[in-house]
């Protein structure tokens, strides 16, 4: 007998049907005659109920059902009487794959704070919040490839270990094969990376972005989706030291041109939540945030304001709102900022340009004033920044000059330099961080609830 996913037995509705179900017990339930078994096996947020007539049940089988144990269930699919459900498993056999202690299983029937969970991240994912978290984050995932692969992207895998710094912080995790207690060490006392097994220094990726130029500047459109990681001791609810960047870098793209990709992606990617998970963002809309669909269409339904970071510092400095951090032109924005020129002043999403090139990366294309650098950040209701990109300096004598000017060593980009010596065009890109588009997406409040094992500053659990 074929075995069914829980969300296509309720969305089929086949009464009269024999069929197999197979999940985890969520709840059991009863009085002497009946038993009444609430089963989930991940395939959406809703259980199916489970009906066991204890006068043809084996005892010693209906013992081992308890919240936590895994079972199979052969059966009849009939019209539920009771409200809520429409359909119900009468059930005529059933086998136990794996029992749960009810004295030690932890997600027993009542609520567990999200800070808990995290302790046991490996059995959270058996949370109603956390399938539909998890789900969500599939379906994004998924739309984030069809999006660009229906736009005429090509997927470009970057490398994860590297020996350059794209953004420039330092904020690196080092890979080596040396003995890290006892290095061999040159004449001068410093550590001979020459004998690692690169044969010199090299790090986990903050970025793909370098690599995805270079793909950008032979194949036209390109984008990358892998993890990076950020050596950042940042215990804050928006800090992650591993997470995943989605980073498009097109050839032939200005800003503007970048700026209305950035808004029809987010676009895209919001219509499809709303259009595809419907069920888990209606249950996170109940649970978690009363505004999360309303915030979702509210960015679906308004046109990006686009505004220059001067125009934006003076709205700031006009609002008469006391800011915890004060701002003046060249400071750069903090959420709080971002969040009243979207929530407060202009209410919709915002992309903010043309910030000063002194608090900007290297590689941005500077503007004539000789100031400021052709900068993007979108800033969402909530959330703050959810895209930071530019367009990129294509000017070799210009890029060369930045990066002396900020002391950088040429030797370890000359690859990337010299994409400007040979057929330059005018290119740009953005990062979109995965796990800041999941927190708008699914409305929690702390990006270690959208990874399925967080990584911060003292946890490397799981």
């Amino acid at each position: 007998m074929k075995t069914l996913r829980i969300a296509e037995i309720l969305k089929s509705g086949a009464v009269g049907s024999d069929i197999t179900v197979k999940g985890w017990v969520r709840t059991k339930r009863g009085n002497k005659n009946v038993a009444f078994i609430a089963l989930n096996d991940g395939s959406c947020v809703s259980n199916i109920q489970i009906v066991v007539d204890l006068a043809n049940a084996d005892e010693d089988t209906l013992k081992a059902v308890t919240t936590g144990a895994c079972i199979r269930v052969d059966g009849q699919l009939v019209e539920s009487p009771a409200s809520g459900q429409g359909v119900e498993v009468q059930a005529k056999s059933i086998e136990i794959y794996g029992t749960a202690d009810p004295e030690t299983y932890p997600l027993q029937k009542k609520g567990h704070s999200l800070e808990f969970l995290r302790d046991i991240a490996y059995l959270r994912p058996r949370t109603n919040t956390f399938g539909a978290v998890l789900r969500i984050r599939h379906a994004m995932a998924y739309a984030i490839h069809k999006y660009f692969n229906d736009n005429g992207f090509y997927y470009l895998h970057t490398p994860l270990i590297t020996g350059s710094d794209c953004e420039g912080a330092g904020a690196m995790f080092n890979v080596t094969t040396l003995d890290i207690a006892n290095p061999p060490r040159t004449e001068e006392g410093k550590v001979d990376y020459s004998q690692d097994f690169f044969g010199k220094p090299c790090n986990l990726t903050v970025s793909g972005q370098l690599e995805g130029e270079l793909g950008a500047l032979s194949l036209g459109r390109i984008y990358t989706f892998g993890p990076t990681f950020r050596a950042e001791n940042s215990n804050t609810p928006r800090h992650l030291a591993e997470f995943w960047m989605i980073e498009p870098e097109m050839a032939f793209y200005e800003l503007e041109d970048n700026m209305e990709l950035a808004e029809d992606f987010l676009k895209y990617l919001i219509r499809y939540a709303l259009e595809n998970c419907r069920e888990d963002l209606e249950f996170m809309n109940k649970m978690w945030d009363k505004e999360l669909i309303e915030r979702l269409e509210f960015v679906l339904n308004n046109d990006f304001i686009r505004l220059d970071y001067t125009e934006g510092i003076n709205i700031l400095k006009a609002s008469g709102r006391k800011f915890e951090f004060p701002c003046e032109w060249g400071c750069d924005l903090q959420s709080e900022h971002e969040r009243y020129l979207v929530e407060e002043h202009f209410k919709r999403p915002v992309i903010l340009i043309n910030y000063p090139k002194e608090i900007k990366a290297f590689y941005m294309k500077q503007n004539e004033d000789g100031k400021t650098v052709r900068a993007m950040d979108v800033l969402f209701p909530k959330i703050g920044e959810i895209i930071g990109g530019s367009e990129r300096e294509a000017d070799y004598g210009k890029l060369s000059a930045r990066v002396k000017e900020l002391g950088m060593n040429e030797a370890d980009i000359w690859w990337y330099l010299d994409t400007r010596r040979w057929g330059s065009a005018p290119h740009s890109g953005f990062g979109l961080g995965f796990e800041r588009l999941l927190l708008f997406v699914t409305g929690m409040g702390n990006i270690r609830d959208v990874i399925p094992f967080p990584r911060t500053p003292n946890n490397a659990e799981f």
